[in-house]
């Protein structure tokens, strides 16, 4: 079965730090882009950061560059969020999500999400 499972998730003070994993299995990791959505109370769904698989081409949100790293192990087909600075306003359910570089390969598929919450 297609899984998509987040963890790293949880309270940490403003200016602290958060690594976010996301383990990947039943698809083809390798074929796929990596990208990390968040969803704050109020607002809509957000793509933060995304990573293509042969070029390891990334993008962030302006909201987060400079202080959000996105990374990835094929070997170990799992996907990263490094999360520096930490803001009152990162506070959001992180979802992993995979799509193929071409939409006829196949379809996207979405994590469970982690809560990230940055409170003093």
């Amino acid at each position: 079965q297609v899984q998509l499972v987040e963890s790293g998730g949880g309270l940490v003070q403003p200016g602290g730090s958060l690594r976010l994993s996301c383990a990947a299995s039943g698809f083809t990791f390798s074929r796929y882009a990596m990208n990390w959505y968040r969803q704050a109370p109020g607002k809509e769904r957000e793509l933060v950061a995304s990573i293509i698989s042969t070029s390891r081409t990334t993008n962030y949100a302006d909201s987060v560059k400079g202080r959000f790293t996105i990374s990835r192990d094929n070997a170990k087909t799992s996907v990263y969020l490094q999360m520096n600075s930490l803001k009152p306003e990162d506070t959001a359910v992180y979802l992993c999500n995979a799509e193929p570089v071409l939409a006829v390969w196949g379809p996207s598929y979405w994590g469970q999400g982690t809560q990230v919450t940055v409170s003093s």
